[in-house]
């Protein structure tokens, strides 16, 4: 049994990073100069920032799926509903970044964090520590709608 726990840990960790590095290769490779032509809100935090925020959502989103596929009896429709929430999570980079979308990418935000309530609400009935674990990702990416709506509005 913990064999079957440390490999679906591995498994579900994989997975998520992956997007994640999808989605900052996409980035690294577009974001200038264009982005640094855009004008800002003051809202927006220095760019080191986002590298440890994101890698400690991704890993709370893990663990958040984690336990709640162990406690759920594996369930795989609400993991297939995380690797759809995940492929939208990676899509916003490219939308933003390489195709320099800014209202695409606010749609795509909008999408994701429907996903992440969705989530959440799933969550609180399986495992409350995985509902608890979203929380700080909600509350990042409504952050990341206010710095996406005020680039829109702005440029």
């Amino acid at each position: 049994m913990l064999k079957n726990k440390f490999l679906s840990f591995i498994i579900f960790i994989f997975i998520t990073f992956s997007a994640s590095f999808i989605g900052s290769v996409a980035t690294i490779t577009s974001k200038e100069p264009w982005y640094s032509s855009l004008n800002k809100s003051t809202l927006n935090p220095p760019d080191w920032v986002f590298a440890p925020v994101w890698t400690t959502l991704y890993l709370f989103m893990t663990i958040a799926i984690w336990l709640a596929w162990h406690k759920n009896y594996k369930n795989l429709n609400l993991v297939y509903i995380y690797f759809i929430h995940l492929f939208f999570n990676l899509t916003w980079s490219i939308v933003f970044f390489v195709f320099h979308n800014i209202f695409v990418a606010l749609i795509n935000l909008v999408i994701i964090i429907l996903f992440i309530i969705y989530l959440m609400l799933k969550f609180k009935k399986i495992n409350n520590l995985s509902f608890m674990l979203m929380i700080p990702y909600l509350l990042w990416c409504l952050y990341a709608l206010v710095l996406n709506t005020s680039l829109y509005i702005l440029n």
